[in-house]
């Protein structure tokens, strides 16, 4: 791991970063980055690095509430950790994950729901899963005023469906069903799409038949940008790490020796030292002391 210091620009100098920015990037072709996060400090960080986008994704339900999926998920949850986000991000667009159940019910439903995403919760846009099926939902959220990021291959919500965690798209007809989405959805309105686990060479053809941007996560480099959950990165979520992550950091191994550490101070009485105490004047404990008498 390199120990040089990486640049980043002041938030103070960067402009926020909208849809037609990352449509920018995919036109010059430079690689859009997007993080995870789920509260304020950790927003505040994944700004002041300089990430394009941040995604409050239904993911918490794992690495946040401690859930064995995402389905457990409810709007209010997403709305409670969206406003965190938003109190803590100044620059990056934000994008916020619609939960199970929160758009597949009826078309109104969806636009409703949406909505609340940004009037609500601060978001930016949101995010939705599905290729074809979606594509009604879609048109009706983009025609309220709402950008939508789509979701293909692999599917968290559609975990009992696809079998479990694995990857998409491996046969010859899932990945021309999963081309065809792509191309449904961008006519539908989506100014980008995700690609979860599915073959590198699938996603960089797909990236390159698509005006609109896509953002892998497991599909290899020829995506036009990256996105990664932030815990997984950091080492946060110790249960299981994807293949598809690069940890740059042990932080739960780090979080645990920090709090043996504090464990074994005040095991020994080594902490609070007298630097961490507050004491009053020797007249003021004279003075209280005769007060009891």
């Amino acid at each position: 791991m390199s120990t040089q210091p990486i640049p980043t620009t002041s938030i103070e100098s960067r402009k926020k970063v909208t849809t037609r920015t990352l449509r920018l990037k995919k036109r010059r072709a430079e690689p859009i980055t997007m993080l995870t996060a789920y509260d304020y400090a950790t927003a505040l960080a994944v700004d002041k690095a300089g990430i394009d986008s941040i995604l409050v994704g239904d993911s918490l339900g794992m690495v946040v509430l401690g859930y064995e999926n995402t389905l457990p998920v409810t709007m209010e949850d997403m709305l409670h950790h969206c406003k965190a986000v938003a109190r803590g991000a100044k620059t990056a667009l934000l994008v916020g994950d619609m939960p199970f159940m929160s758009y597949q019910v009826s078309v109104k439903q969806a636009v409703r729901n949406a909505g609340r995403f940004l009037q609500e919760a601060g978001m930016d846009a949101v995010k939705l899963e599905g290729g074809r099926e979606r594509a009604d939902a879609i048109r009706a959220i983009t025609s309220a005023g709402i950008p939508v990021m789509g979701h293909l291959g692999l599917t968290p919500q559609s975990v009992h469906q696809l079998g479990g965690f694995r990857a998409q798209a491996k046969e010859a007809a899932a990945a021309k069903t999963l081309l065809e989405d792509a191309l449904i959805l961008q006519d539908a309105g989506c100014f980008a799409i995700v690609l979860e686990a599915i073959p590198a060479r699938l996603a960089e053809l797909v990236s390159k038949q698509l005006d609109i941007p896509t953002i892998g996560i497991g599909a290899g480099v020829g995506c036009d940008g990256q996105v990664l959950v932030t815990h997984d990165l950091l080492g946060l979520f110790d249960r299981f790490t994807p293949s598809f992550v690069k940890k740059y950091a042990n932080l739960h191994e780090v979080m645990f020796d920090a709090i043996a550490a504090y464990k074994d101070d005040v095991d020994r009485q080594l902490f609070p030292a007298s630097e961490h105490t507050t004491d009053m004047k020797d007249d003021a404990w004279e003075a209280f002391v005769r007060m009891l008498d």
